[in-house]
């Protein structure tokens, strides 16, 4: 990695904060709110995606509840491609597929939209962080469900003593991670 880019991801890094014992006691949990609320770094984050991904062959961004809505629909609007929310079971309004999941303090359902993408689309699935990788899993599966090819999953945090990352990366979809925090 070069310097250069190695100080932006220590920049971003930077700007995330740790609260202790959340949702749940032993929980670190890695907020990115400090990192939104900061208009440089936020612009340094999403540049960092947006040179990432700019002339690359993608139809769309998917977004995964929540905090990939952020990310994932500016995202998308600087790269002139569509966005796909994948949500909580029950927020979606239309017809949906969902995907059960697993997290590292209990389980999910995720839902897409059942006409959020078509046969052959190129997807980006993005997230604020992977932990366990149960919900880029669940994303990727539904993308893939529909017909969409899955080309990256893209996270600002990666906590790899959780191992979603390899998991995801074993599934066969790269994972482009901007930082990492060793340590639960």
């Amino acid at each position: 990695m070069s310097k250069r880019l190695s100080d932006v991801n220590e920049y971003i890094k930077a700007n995330i904060r740790t609260v202790p014992d959340w949702p749940h006691a032993g929980i670190q949990f890695r907020d990115i709110t400090p990192l939104l609320q900061n208009p440089k770094a936020f612009r340094v984050l999403i540049d960092l995606f947006v040179y990432r991904y700019m002339g690359c062959k993608i139809d769309l961004i998917a977004g995964l509840d929540a905090r990939g809505f952020i990310l994932g629909s500016v995202l998308a609007y600087e790269l002139n491609l569509g966005f796909v929310p994948i949500r909580k079971k029950g927020k979606l309004p239309f017809a949906t597929v969902e995907e059960q999941y697993e997290l590292e303090y209990g389980s999910a359902t995720m839902e897409l939209h059942t006409d959020a993408c078509k046969q052959g689309d190129r997807v980006v699935l993005i997230d604020d962080l992977i932990a366990t990788g149960g919900t880029m899993m669940a994303g990727k599966k539904l993308l893939e469900r529909l017909g969409a090819v899955v080309v990256e999953g893209a996270v600002i945090v990666d906590l790899p003593e959780l191992g979603g990352s390899k998991l995801v990366e074993a599934s066969g979809l790269p994972v482009f991670k901007v930082c990492q925090f060793d340590g639960l």
